[in-house]
């Protein structure tokens, strides 16, 4: 069966072979990072701003201030880009010119609209402590009407979005340069969790969130 070529809007042109299209592929980016980056155009001008983001099947959530001028521009409407970014290991060739990096990356495209729905609010709410510490939902104090008030939840349903993804060595190895005597290589890039700092109002009788030793346990620190 062919494949079916996808949309120009979101085919990875320069080098084609790291792009990737299937959803599996497009999640497992999306969980694995932390911070997107929302771009956009307000009054002629590009903007492009670092969020924290949490991934529910088809959606990706953002959210922020109902003041916010970007929160409400894309709650209007407006296109928006959603991209994502992880490096996984610098790639050292021979040469200046062959020098990469090994990273996924996924680049979603389409409109946010605005949660007005409650329960898809919360839920959101949920997906946003649990994005960056699993089980902290059931440690913490939920939102209260006032903050929810106070935010805007947007969604971006994932229709239109590609991974691009590179890895192994330099590219170099079957060329003249490999006869250099230069070293090449990949050196992977390893992120790891610290000692945990207690907020300076932290009661000292209140001992380490069971989320948290659990993060440290699976991370290989010492909790």
């Amino acid at each position: 069966m062919a494949r079916t070529r996808p949309p120009d809007r979101i085919r990875v042109r320069r080098s084609p072979k790291k792009g990737r299209y299937d959803r599996t592929c497009i999640d497992r980016v999306l969980d694995r990072g932390l911070v997107g980056h929302v771009a956009f155009v307000e009054d002629g001008e590009p903007r492009c701003i670092p969020m924290l983001y949490a991934r529910v099947g088809d959606t990706v959530y953002i959210h922020g201030s109902t003041a916010s001028r970007m929160i409400r521009l894309l709650a209007g409407g407006a296109p928006a880009c959603l991209t994502v970014t992880l490096l996984d290991g610098l790639v050292l060739a021979r040469s200046a010119f062959e020098h990469s990096a090994n990273y996924e990356s996924v680049v979603a495209l389409g409109h946010f609209h605005a949660v007005e729905d409650e329960a898809e609010r919360v839920a959101a709410f949920e997906a946003f402590a649990e994005k960056l510490l699993p089980g902290r939902w059931r440690e913490v104090r939920g939102p209260n009407r006032k903050e929810l008030n106070a935010t805007t939840i947007l969604a971006l349903t994932i229709e239109e979005a590609s991974a691009k993804v590179r890895t192994g060595p330099p590219d170099d190895d079957d060329s003249p340069d490999a006869e250099l005597d230069t070293w090449a290589g990949v050196v992977p890039i390893i992120t790891s969790y610290g000692e945990p700092e207690p907020s300076p109002g932290l009661r000292p009788e209140i001992p380490l969130a069971a989320s948290v030793s659990r993060l440290l346990a699976t991370d290989g620190t010492p909790a």
